[in-house]
């Protein structure tokens, strides 16, 4: 557990920015709420490519199968991949997480025509880098976008379980604590059912769930190897940089 407060430490001053971002007193109306669904809803989206890369790296999703090196580990990523990729709705459908949150962002009469856009160009080019790198989105989100693919296509498995171990999973339900109390605060009639749904399932499954079940994945990839270690906290400390970027850039827009 020493190498992990380590990291914690090397990473204290940027989780501490994101928990205490203004970004989160700026919600005062629906639309400031549409504003911050739409630019953070790319985020919601490369987190399952973050997880199937680490499912590619860890299990066996090729034919013929094979016993892959971590069993333990293994065990681990295909729970997550169950629940991110086909949790129970509010209405008793199975969907992603980011299915949930498209439907959240319609309830609210948010338009998610962007990002739908930017996805029919992912799904139809080789290179998501390029299509990245071609979009109008806002240079901060292009940015956050493009680390998440590099560290994906560039990364080693326990690079890529740093990104999003301390850079996802680990920060997510103090994160969203923070925004769910000023949802609350400023929309106490609103029809807000979805999106608090959506909220309450994270804050639910990564701090009871997903969060241990993530560091017991990092101790299990880098084990006593110091180096791996201090590549866990450069990449962890760029990928909350990158979370920060974002938010200024969703801040920016209201």
């Amino acid at each position: 557990m020493e190498y992990i407060k380590n990291v914690n430490a090397y990473i204290a001053n940027e989780r501490n920015q994101l928990l205490a971002h203004p970004l989160y007193y700026k919600i005062k109306t629906i639309e400031d709420l549409q504003v911050f669904m739409q630019g953070h809803v790319y985020a919601v989206w490369d987190f399952m490519s973050l997880l199937k890369a680490l499912q590619q790296k860890l299990t066996c999703t090729t034919t013929p199968w094979y016993p892959s090196e971590f069993p333990n580990t293994r065990y681990l990523i295909n729970e997550i991949v169950v629940a991110e990729e086909s949790d129970e709705y509010i209405d008793g459908r199975r969907l992603s997480h980011f299915e949930m949150y498209l439907d959240a962002l319609h309830a609210l009469g948010g338009d998610s025509s962007a990002v739908n856009n930017f996805l029919e160009k992912v799904y139809g080019e080789s290179s998501i880098l390029d299509v990245i790198a071609a979009s109008d989105l806002h240079p901060n989100i292009k940015e956050f976008l493009t680390f998440t693919f590099d560290v994906i296509e560039n990364g080693t498995a326990h690079e890529i379980a740093a990104a999003f171990t301390f850079g996802r999973e680990d920060l997510i339900p103090d994160m969203f604590s923070s925004i769910l109390k000023e949802i609350q605060l400023h929309f106490p009639d609103s029809n807000l059912e979805k999106l608090l749904y959506y909220f309450e399932r994270h804050i639910e499954l990564d701090g009871d769930e997903h969060g241990p079940l993530a560091m017991k994945m990092i101790m299990e990839l880098c084990g006593d190897d110091a180096l791996r270690w201090r590549e866990v906290e450069e990449v962890s400390k760029l990928a909350l940089q990158k979370r920060i970027k974002l938010w200024d850039a969703i801040d920016s827009a209201l």
